[in-house]
């Protein structure tokens, strides 16, 4: 399966195709509002908006799956993002990360890059993958990697020209 396939669900509940991003790359991301890691939105922001013109996309996955921290609903999780951190990348509907009802594009990412150990499970929020302008999921990151952490990866798979 191509991650270009999947179409998770946006904010409003709305289909969000992900092959209007093919070409692009990606940065995948589960987040929670009341997280110690929270704080990241602001990097991801300013990644966003750096690397925008040149193809770089952030998603965010609201996820309420670890110690309860996402427990708002679509409007509060964007009323937050926004009047928090000024974000203004796409933060898609709330979603699943691990276990049997875990969103298809996190089982295809957790998949294509497990965590230690082989493991597919998602250990915390904030925890990010980076996807090529062909689709094929680069390398994953722990929560606790701050997205500026990632800058020189992020251009690196920005310099590879699109399939």
């Amino acid at each position: 399966m191509d991650i270009y396939e999947l179409t998770p669900r946006a904010a409003d509940g709305t289909p969000y195709p992900l092959a209007q991003h093919r070409g692009s790359v990606i940065l995948i991301v589960n987040t929670a509002s009341k997280c110690g890691f929270t704080p990241q939105y602001a990097g991801l922001e300013a990644l966003a908006r750096k690397y925008r013109s040149a193809g770089l996309v952030v998603l965010g996955f609201p996820c309420n799956q670890f110690g309860a921290q996402e427990p708002g609903d679509a409007a509060e999780i964007a009323a937050f993002c926004s009047l928090t951190y000024a974000v203004g990348f796409p933060v898609l509907a709330k979603v699943a990360v691990n276990g049997p009802g875990a969103d298809p594009v996190f089982a295809h990412l957790t998949r294509a890059k497990p965590g230690l150990l082989g493991s597919r499970a998602i250990k915390w929020n904030f925890t990010k993958f980076l996807v090529g302008r062909d689709g094929r999921v680069i390398a994953r990151y722990a929560p606790s990697t701050k997205p500026e952490a990632l800058e020189a990866v992020i251009a690196a798979a920005l310099s590879e020209p699109a399939p």
